[in-house]
Formats: C-alpha cells, structure tokens, sequence
C-alpha cells in the first residue's frame, strides 16, 4: 500500500483548504433552522467557496451532483441536497470538500435544528469525543487499527453502535487517498502511522444498531433499524507527538454560540 507523504509546504495547503471547509461550515451552520431545505444550504456553500477561491471538492466527484453531502437524522453520510425541509428537533450532518491550490480538505459537522432531544444532545457529544479520541491516536509510530479501536471502544462503552462500511482516508492531492482509517478495529493492527501522513478521521455512530443501507439514489446511506446517526470529521497530519489538526470547529462553535445567544436575547 503506498501512501503519499506530505512535505510541510503541501502541508500547509492542506491546511489553507481545510480552513476554508471549516468557514464554509460555519456560514452553512448560520442558516440552519426549521423551514430551511438542504438544497438552499447547498447554494450557500458553493458560493461561498468560489467566493474564497476555493472549487467545491464534492461536486461531480464520482457524478456526486452537489457541493455537500447534507444527512438528515437516520441518514449517516452521502445525503444529497434537495427540497428535503429541516424541521424543529432534526440533526443534520454536513460534510463538505473544498480543493484549493491543488490540494483537498474534508471536514463534517452534525447540527442541531432547533431544540432537539437529550437523545440525540448525548448521540453527538459521544460521536464528537470520539473523533477526538481517534485523533489522540494518530501519531507516528501507532497504527491505523489503534485509530480505529479508540473510536469503537468508546462508541460501543456508550452504548452505540460503529458503521462498518465507510471509512476515514488520506487527503491530499486527491480527496481520497490511502490509506483507509476505519472507525473500528483492533489496536495494533493495520499500517503504521508515519510523520506527514495527512488522513481524514471521520467517525459515523449510530444510536441503535451497526447495519446500514443505501437509498434508492444510489448515494444516501441510512441505518437499517431508522434510527439516529452522527457524523464529525477531521482532516489532521500525523506528528512524532500529538496529531496536529487542519481543520477548525472553533469557526463553527462561534457561529452556534452567537445564534445561541441571539435566541436568548
């Protein structure tokens, strides 16, 4: 398996296109309410990276036809944009590419739509932990399994289940590269993880069973048994002593908090 490693200033780029994801995210999550359909975010995406440069790294890929992946409550990644109506109480993963300067970024943020339920408040704090539980272990010298038994261990102690049939990857040059970085594994197991690698960890946890399905679409992905999934994800650089992550949720935690407060007000 050859994986490409990343010289500081592809790096860096990297970096610029994460960033950009992470902004894109943000102003997506200023218009996320009840009433809004996913197809209306969309467009503020897509304006929104060509505003700032950027290509929108989803759109044709693969014949995908939009900017965002948008999943909506027992859907876990791949949902594509439409006249789909967000209502009070759902949860929306947004997952989005942006390709500027000839490298990729990859990031992807589950929003609340409102008030939603304890259920559902608990299903994305644990999916949120868990992305940064796997990024704990992303360190040269590890391997990609103890990435992946980080991310299960403590998905399954809180009582969800892992979806088996998407993974993590590598970023780069192109949107997926090697090496896969799925979100359950043995610790030990899978390649070693070596200073420069640049990989997206992206767990999906569902609250009830593992088994997944695709729509009729041909793209969408939802759980078997309808209930709830999350999705968090960052692109990060593999390091001799702590991962170093590309992408930011500090842009988007803003823009929550600032909608937060203006509820309040």
């Amino acid at each position: 398996m050859q994986v490409y490693n990343k010289t500081q200033e592809e790096i860096e780029l990297i970096r610029k296109s994460s960033l950009l994801v992470s902004k894109t995210l943000a102003e997506v999550g200023k218009h996320i309410q009840p009433g809004v359909t996913t197809i209306f975010l969309d467009g503020i995406a897509e304006s929104f990276i060509r505003d700032h440069g950027g290509i929108p790294g989803f759109l044709g890929y693969r014949n995908f036809p939009n900017s965002l992946c948008t999943s909506r409550n027992s859907e876990v990644v791949h949902g594509v944009p439409g006249k789909t109506i967000l209502q009070e109480g759902d949860i929306l993963s947004v997952d989005c590419g942006v390709k500027l300067n000839g490298f990729f970024g990859d990031s992807a943020f589950t929003f609340e739509v409102g008030e939603i339920s304890p259920e559902k408040k608990r299903l994305l704090k644990i999916t949120y932990e868990a992305l940064y539980k796997g990024i704990e272990m992303a360190v040269a010298g590890n391997r990609v399994g103890d990435i992946s038994f980080a991310i299960q261990n403590y998905a399954q102690n809180n009582g969800y289940s892992v979806v088996r049939e998407l993974v993590g990857h590598g970023v780069g040059k192109d949107l997926h590269e090697k090496p896969e970085v799925p979100n359950y594994g043995k610790r030990g197991n899978g390649p070693k993880l070596m200073e420069g690698w640049v990989i997206a960890i992206e767990p999906m946890i569902n609250m009830g069973k593992k088994e997944v399905n695709q729509s009729k679409d041909g793209w969408t992905i939802r759980t078997a048994d309808g209930k709830p999934s999350a999705h968090f994800e960052h692109t990060v650089v593999v390091r001799k002593d702590k991962a170093e992550i590309l992408s930011t949720f500090s842009v988007i935690e803003e823009i929550l908090k600032e909608k937060h407060n203006s509820v309040l007000v």
